[in-house]
């Protein structure tokens, strides 16, 4: 076997070792979550409130950000080396850190493949993408297997509420998830609109129009109330209405654009789809 040279003397004097971040700020669950799951926690010195994915991380991280707002002090006061958020809600939060003079990386997934991405930025991010690109690798392939286990023909057809006052239905990865699962989004068109408001149905007859078979609520941060959604005028003639099919998925589950909704939340919209048959 050839022998690998050795790096010449003069290259070893003058290459330094790259330094990555070590005391790293989360503003949101999905990277607490990602690097927990590579055995990465120690670099976290700072988490989101709304953070309970890994429970651990509640009882041993400090809580320093709500969504859209966070203690900029406490988190100085942990001196992180980079800050991690998610979308635009953030941005304010992001401005006035890089004005204090912090690194700051606000993400944007929308999509499975955004999810997948972020994983795998993060990594490199932190110089440990020897253990995220594996770990994206293994979430893609059982998001695959699934996918192909569950191709049949007649999808139920699906409407996700992500809230009910005003009624917004689901976001892109949930609509995608929920193809996934073997289901039918009612309102993939606006599946595709990142913001919220661009997902408010007006009209609640255009539910009844599109006659789903199942509904799903994840209401943000409140219990959903399937016995609500039932007494809306006209909803008994919706098919999902009629046969009992309303169910909830807990927030943490599928709305976090990160791990959880890949594993848990996908398992939860298959189980729901094969219990409505």
């Amino acid at each position: 076997m050839k022998k690998l040279r050795e790096p010449s003397p003069s290259l070893l004097r003058y290459s330094a070792p790259m330094n990555y971040p070590q005391r790293i700020v989360c503003l949101t669950e999905e990277t607490t979550e990602t690097l927990y799951a590579i055995g990465a926690e120690d670099r976290i010195v700072g988490i989101s409130g709304f953070t309970v994915r890994p429970e651990q991380a509640r009882k041993e991280k400090p809580k320093v950000s709500a969504f859209t707002s966070a203690k900029i002090g406490k988190i100085l006061e942990l001196k992180p080396d980079l800050v991690v958020g998610f979308s635009d809600m953030q941005a304010d939060i992001a401005a006035e850190l890089v004005r204090s003079g912090v690194a700051v990386h606000i993400f944007n997934q929308r999509t499975v493949a955004g999810i997948l991405s972020m994983i795998r930025t993060l990594g490199g991010m932190l110089g440990l993408s020897q253990h995220t690109a594996p770990y994206a690798r293994e979430l893609s392939g059982r998001i695959e297997r699934i996918r192909a286990e569950r191709a049949r023909p007649n999808r139920p057809r699906v409407y996700f509420e992500e809230w009910g006052e005003p009624m917004i239905t689901g976001i892109g990865w949930v609509s995608e998830l929920i193809g996934i699962a073997g289901g039918e989004d009612i309102f993939p068109e606006r599946a595709a609109e990142p913001g919220a408001r661009e997902r408010i149905i007006e009209n609640p007859e255009e539910v009844i129009t599109r006659q789903p078979d199942i509904i799903i609520g994840s209401w943000c941060g409140r219990k959903f109330r399937p016995e609500q959604v039932a007494e809306r005028p006209g909803w008994r003639d919706i098919p999902a209405v009629a046969n009992g099919h309303l169910y909830e998925i807990k927030s943490p589950l599928i709305l976090q654009p990160g791990p959880a909704a890949l594993t848990d939340g996908l398992d939860a919209l298959c189980e729901i789809i094969d219990r409505s048959r």
